[in-house]
């Protein structure tokens, strides 16, 4: 058996999302000599804490080869690697921004936004913020997995307290900023309410519910990563399965709609196509897209496998080719 194992981070095959994954390939020694892996398309100069990441990964995987050891194999293979010749990876908003606005402030004034189990039977109209680029002709035109003229799955959470902490924060902000930010909101309420006649007073339990009303109640100096509002113009950070918990790890970038990203933009991020439907509610899909492999990444190393041991893949067969990236 010949067996490989190597990090991939995803943004480096069209992927919209900094996701660093181990990937393991093994075959019969019979079929090949080596495990090759998949050549990247594009490129990023990746964020200083996923490089020391990828640091201390790669000086584990290459100290003691407990893999190697146990399954009599190759063991450890450096990735093949990215540069700026390549085409940039794809960025966040040219991921999602063409998905149909979801002003999530407004809703609540309406009442449309409500508690409550979120389904995932409600479809919207793509509209006229139709912002498409190769990505997103993509993840609408996947072969078997095709969106129509409207936009399944884009469901958000209700979370009434926070929607005006978001539209304060500046990308890149964390949850630090977030909670300096509530307090500032939570300050200047009491003299508002003076003005009304409707004070309450320092430390009673009316006093405690406004402040709580506005103010998160996690310790600022040890959440610091609880919460990120996204950049718009670089490839998400790495979604996990905690979204399916809360959600304040990725923030939309837009704050207009100040929110949390939808089901189908996180999907968009991790590269599934719009037609492809996730079993349950929100809470379970998004557990699901967290915990999945990105489609885009899983299918390069498919085509590379195809490559080494049955022939080069034609071109009819990768519909997509041309649509992961600008």
């Amino acid at each position: 058996m010949r067996d490989r194992y190597t990090l991939l981070n995803a943004a480096f095959y069209g992927v919209p999302q900094m996701r660093e994954r181990m990937i393991l390939i093994a075959i019969r020694k019979e079929l090949a000599d080596d495990v090759e892996f998949p050549a990247p398309t594009h490129w990023i100069d990746l964020p200083s804490g996923y490089q020391g990441s990828r640091a201390v990964a790669l000086k584990l995987a290459t100290g003691k080869d407990l893999l190697s050891a146990a399954t009599g194999g190759s063991g450890y293979k450096a990735a093949p690697e990215a540069d700026d010749t390549l085409r940039p990876a794809v960025c966040t908003q040219e991921a999602i921004g063409d998905l149909p606005e979801i002003m999530a402030r407004e809703l609540l004034a309406e009442g449309t936004l409500r508690r409550g189990t979120r389904r995932l039977d409600a479809m919207l109209p793509y509209g006229g913020h139709n912002q498409q680029n190769d990505y997103v002709k993509a993840m609408r035109a996947w072969p078997g997995f095709e969106g129509g003229s409207h936009v399944r799955d884009h469901v958000i959470r209700y979370l009434p307290r926070d929607y005006r902490i978001f539209a304060g924060l500046k990308p890149g902000d964390q949850y630090p900023e977030a909670h300096r930010y509530a307090l500032s909101l939570f300050e200047s309420e009491p003299a508002r309410l003076q003005a009304l006649g409707e004070r309450p007073e320092d430390g009673d339990s009316e006093w405690d519910a406004l402040k709580a009303a506005f103010v998160p109640p996690y310790d600022a100096g040890k959440f610091p990563n609880k919460w990120r509002k996204m950049e718009a113009v670089t490839p998400a950070r790495t979604l996990l399965a905690h979204l399916g918990k809360d959600g304040y790890s990725h923030i939309h970038y837009d704050s207009r709609q100040a929110r949390p990203i939808s089901v189908r933009e996180a999907a968009r991020l991790q590269s599934f196509p719009d037609g492809f439907r996730f079993a349950g509610t929100m809470n379970p899909a998004f557990r699901q897209i967290g915990n999945a492999v990105p489609p885009l990444l899983a299918r390069a190393i498919a085509q590379t496998l195809h490559r080494q041991l049955i022939g080069e893949v034609s071109s009819e067969d990768l519909p997509l080719a041309a649509g992961a990236g600008r």
